[in-house]
């Protein structure tokens, strides 16, 4: 979602202070609360204060984003504060990292909090943005980056495409005319200025596939939709089949289209393939009933961000060793009937808000646990019940290929046992599987190199 409509000029300074406390005390004193809001700005510093001591809100790449819901008419208040030497805080190191402090204030009755959190998330993870916001510039200009990154308004700095970049879109123009295709994908993650695609698509619904974390692009530059991706790998197969599960999953695509696809390496700015997807073929062993890929319940967000931490379990892992896991993704009740804990549940007792897997400062304790032999239970609006979950099911019938685990029998025999999604990721060869009614669907194979 925007978000650029909630960050006023006025609420954007350099700060003044050198702890984190004092920070949080000069960004709420640029906030205006009405007296019938009844909010107390030092009560409010306190609550801020005592939140970080028990969940950190850094989130690494210099951005501390605290936030909380207070009782406001307006959905969202944003202040932000820059800090070029750090902070200090509870004699903590990483605070002194911090760059930026991103203060989001929610009203209590707001549905997309958790979305507003991810999506300002996104864009610390991205980063060319990154780079652009912790620019050394008038804080004027500091100013103005803010309004054109998270108002998705397109750079002025954007180059244009040279003679061979036209050509190959010009290219893919006339073989989508010629095998029929209803949209034409571009990566937008190959330019690091961002994408113009001018009018050469025209009659064509034109996707781009993102890593920034605003969707304000759709509808300028003759782009219909943006499909917001969190972390894929580089291996180019796997992004775009992953790209197209997401698309699917949200609707932007139906199983009978045939799609174009345009890119090339990221960040290179020049296009180098044109590949053709027919996703009835691409995608039959989940379409094989037409009926629909995600569960009752399953919120896409909530795939896309599971889809996401797997990929980078995948790539990454942990402390540069290969991590194994199992995500299971539906109603946690029914998958409930044929598991039981390994361990005592570390979620326990949270707020469900707190624990929801599209809440940003999950990510590293999801990271941490998947060390823990067992599956992480999801709920479909993302809430985490369980981690480390032993899952014992029937002996279903199903054919797995050679070298393929307990982990993978499990995810393939839940998945025929409840209506839900298994996600897996190997931890000997960094595959990255999903599994529906038993039926496998690698997002990540095998050969994927990890030096990424």
């Amino acid at each position: 979602m925007r978000l650029d409509s909630f960050i006023a000029q006025s609420r954007v300074i350099d700060l003044k202070s050198t702890d984190f406390k004092s920070a949080l005390s000069e960004l709420v004193g640029l906030c205006r609360f009405p007296k019938s809001t009844k909010v107390d700005p030092g009560a409010l510093v306190e609550e801020l204060h005592e939140r970080e001591h028990q969940m950190t809100t850094y989130l690494g790449n210099g951005v501390a984003l605290p936030h909380t819901r207070i009782p406001m008419k307006r959905a969202f208040m944003i202040a932000v504060g820059r800090c070029p030497n750090g902070l200090s805080y509870d004699g903590r190191r990483e605070y002194g990292e911090v760059r930026l402090v991103f203060l989001l204030l929610a009203a209590e009755g707001t549905r997309n909090y958790l979305y507003s959190l991810a999506s300002l998330a996104r864009v610390f993870q991205d980063k060319a943005m990154m780079e652009r916001l912790l620019a050394p510039i008038p804080l004027t200009e500091f100013r103005k980056e803010l309004k054109t990154i998270f108002g998705g308004e397109v750079s002025k700095r954007r180059r244009k495409h040279n003679r061979f970049n036209n050509l190959i879109l010009r290219e893919a123009a006339t073989i989508a005319k010629g095998a029929n295709c209803s949209t034409i994908l571009v990566f937008g993650d190959t330019f690091g200025g961002g994408v113009d695609v001018g009018n050469i698509f025209k009659g064509f619904k034109t996707v781009l596939i993102a890593q920034a974390g605003t969707d304000g692009g759709a509808g300028k530059n003759n782009i219909s939709d943006i499909l917001p991706v969190r972390s894929f790998s580089n291996n180019r197969f796997s992004q775009l089949r992953s790209a197209v599960l997401i698309g699917l999953t949200r609707g932007v695509f139906s199983s009978h289209e045939r799609l174009c696809c345009v890119g090339g390496l990221p960040q290179s700015n020049q296009f180098d393939s044109i590949i053709v997807v027919d996703i009835e073929r691409e995608f039959h062993t989940m379409l094989t009933q037409k009926s629909n890929i995600l569960p009752a319940g399953v919120l896409p967000e909530v795939v896309e961000r599971v889809i996401g931490i797997a990929t980078e379990l995948a790539v990454e892992g942990r402390e540069g060793h290969p991590v194994g896991c199992l995500f299971i993704l539906g109603d946690s009740k029914a998958i409930g009937e044929y598991t039981k804990p390994l361990i005592l549940n570390p979620f326990y007792g949270y707020q469900e808000e707190d624990r929801n897997i599209l809440n940003p400062f999950m990510d590293e304790t999801v990271k941490e646990l998947s060390s823990i032999d067992g599956a992480f239970i999801v709920r479909g609006d993302g809430v985490l019940e369980a981690a480390g979950t032993l899952i014992n099911t029937p002996a279903y019938q199903h054919k797995l290929p050679s070298g393929l685990g307990s982990r993978h029998a499990a995810a393939a025999s839940i998945s025929q046992a409840v209506d839900c999604l298994s996600i897996v990721v190997s931890g000997s060869t960094g595959q990255v599987t999903l599994f529906r009614s038993g039926e496998m669907f690698p997002l990540i194979e095998k050969a994927m190199s990890r030096n990424v």
